[in-house]
């Protein structure tokens, strides 16, 4: 199983509501640190607010490629709706090059809708625009020279798109929450599937994976083409009971902020617990039990090929997050791995 992080690299906003300038600096440390300890892959989600400094994750990416020699980088997601498949495949497709066959991408719809009217889009197009846009990327990543027409936007004819990245097939990775037709989506298709949990209990979506794997057989694909990773919200400290103290006030306020926009209640520290309990979505301890954790996570979904901790939410500290990185590469990984 591959181990990693995603991060949205969050940026503290001041109380006189200024970004923190230095965030995107400590990422890339974090990220130069993550391939020296071990880690698998690191993504850079996309966002368009101001408490993320994520709205331009290939420049993020495409930076760490530069500092690093061995993690894979990828997007945490792409919000391919609201973009240019020509243009995304040909950021990537550039940073496949820079970092000499180490990039990949997961796309998805995104969990905030900032993107559509930024881009000009109508949110009632939601999943029809995922859908076209996706049949082109996909074109596009198998044909250098391509034909194509759709609704959103204008055709292509016998039009050759560049550069061309090193990895042939370029890895396209589906990302989803809890739409069974997402699920069945990426089966037909053949992608493999990144699966965002970060509420619930995790074995609750074994059922829209057993969907997946279905889909896919039926469309021919063999088992191994079906690869199945987990991104949830997770931080690893010395101990359960540092972790949680660490982890939970940020966890709350962020939560809780979110909760206003989209009307849930306030987090309360009795539903922190809850989702951080032996079946919960949350994996925030010491080592030893996030490592069975994750473990657990793996055989209640019918077996994982990727796991990726979201960690860096709660507003922790730089110096804390570091030390969480190299406590996953030193101390998680080779439990899970054992």
């Amino acid at each position: 199983m591959e181990i990693g992080i995603d991060s949205f690299a969050a940026a503290r906003v001041s109380k006189d509501n200024d970004q923190d300038k230095t965030a995107l600096g400590e990422l890339l440390e974090r990220m130069e640190l993550a391939d020296k300890v071990g880690l698998d892959v690191f993504g850079i989600g996309e966002h368009h607010r101001k408490e993320f400094l994520d709205s331009a994750p290939t420049m993020i990416l495409a930076a760490a490629a530069a500092r690093t020699k061995r993690i894979r980088l990828t997007s945490a997601v792409t919000v391919l709706s609201a973009a240019d498949p020509v243009r995304v495949f040909q950021n990537f497709a550039t940073l496949d090059l820079i970092s000499g066959g180490r990039a990949e991408m997961v796309v998805g719809r995104g969990s905030f809708i900032e993107a559509f009217p930024l881009f000009g889009y109508d949110l009632h197009d939601y999943d029809a625009l995922f859908s076209e846009k996706l049949d082109l990327l996909l074109n596009i990543r198998n044909n250098e020279t391509v034909t194509w027409s759709g609704k959103f936007r204008p055709a292509l004819k016998n039009q050759a798109i560049y550069p061309r990245p090193l990895q042939n097939p370029f890895p396209i990775w589906l990302g989803v929450g809890g739409t069974p037709e997402s699920f069945v989506r990426a089966g037909m298709l053949g992608l493999p599937l990144m699966v965002a949990v970060i509420g619930g209990e995790t074995h609750r979506f074994r059922p829209l994976i057993d969907l997946y794997r279905e889909a896919g057989k039926k469309a021919g694909y063999a088992p191994e083409q079906l690869k199945v990773g987990l991104h949830s919200l997770g931080y690893v400290a010395d101990t359960t009971k540092e972790a949680v103290a660490d982890y939970y006030p940020g966890y709350a306020e962020t939560f809780t902020r979110i909760g206003k926009e989209r009307g849930w209640p306030p987090v309360t520290k009795g539903h922190f617990d809850a989702q951080n309990g032996p079946r919960g979505a949350l994996l925030v301890g010491g080592p030893e039990e996030v490592a069975e954790k994750i473990k657990r996570h793996s055989e209640s979904l019918g077996g994982i090929s990727r796991f990726s901790f979201q960690m860096d939410n709660a507003d922790l500290s730089h110096e804390k997050l570091m030390h969480s990185i190299r406590l996953i590469g030193e101390k998680v990984i080779p439990i899970v791995r054992g």
